[in-house]
């Protein structure tokens, strides 16, 4: 990390009403946002925004849209963002100069049934069994954290993002490699995991 980028938690304890109060919408995303159910989508959607206001210290409107690969921008400030929650918390990441890219997840048993599906047989081989779960859920954050980073569709967790062994602690950080055709680039991701929740975050 560098002055240039930071990234914020923010756990949502407030109402929907509460949070829209806190934002100035246009009439697309009025209607976008009374069309999302009543619950943790639309707590999620309004609350990784006010992260995103409360961040950029401003109270006039801003314009976050997202691209034809679903990444999401600013229109009018010059700033790389990357947006992610999970249950109860918002994460937000932005850089002055480079693309960035952050995910939060909360820590479930669950994760081993899917491993297969992100995860590369000799990925599978250093995970250490005292802490598999932590570790597996490292393995998906860091992996998904570079896919928003790159910011384009069609890249596969298991075939295209390749991680470098490591040792679980709390906080560390995961070499990585997208490779997929004619790309080839290394990240350095770092984790942390924070109460029983994972994220990863990485800047391009």
């Amino acid at each position: 990390m560098d002055p240039d980028t930071e990234f914020a938690l923010w756990k949502i304890e407030e109402e929907a009403d509460e949070l829209y109060n806190q934002l100035q919408l246009n009439d697309d995303e009025q209607a976008y946002v009374e069309k999302l159910s009543k619950g943790k989508r639309n707590l999620h959607w309004l609350g990784t925004r006010v992260l995103l206001r409360k961040m950029l210290k401003t109270e006039q409107y801003i314009d976050c849209r997202v691209d034809a690969h679903g990444k999401p921008y600013l229109v009018d400030l010059p700033y790389q963002i990357s947006l992610s929650h999970s249950f109860d918390y918002a994460a937000v990441m932005l850089s002055k100069n480079k693309p960035v890219g952050i995910d939060i997840e909360q820590i479930k048993e669950k994760v081993e049934r899917i491993a297969h599906k992100f995860m590369r047989p000799e990925e599978m081989k250093f995970l250490d069994p005292a802490h598999k779960i932590q570790q597996l859920y490292v393995c998906w954050c860091v992996k998904e954290a570079v896919y928003k980073c790159y910011g384009q569709k069609e890249v596969s967790f298991a075939d295209n993002i390749l991680l470098e062994p490591f040792d679980f602690n709390t906080q560390g950080t995961v070499s990585a490699r997208l490779l997929k055709g004619d790309v080839d680039i290394n990240y350095q991701v770092g984790y942390l995991q924070y109460e029983d929740y994972m994220v990863g975050y990485v800047k391009g």
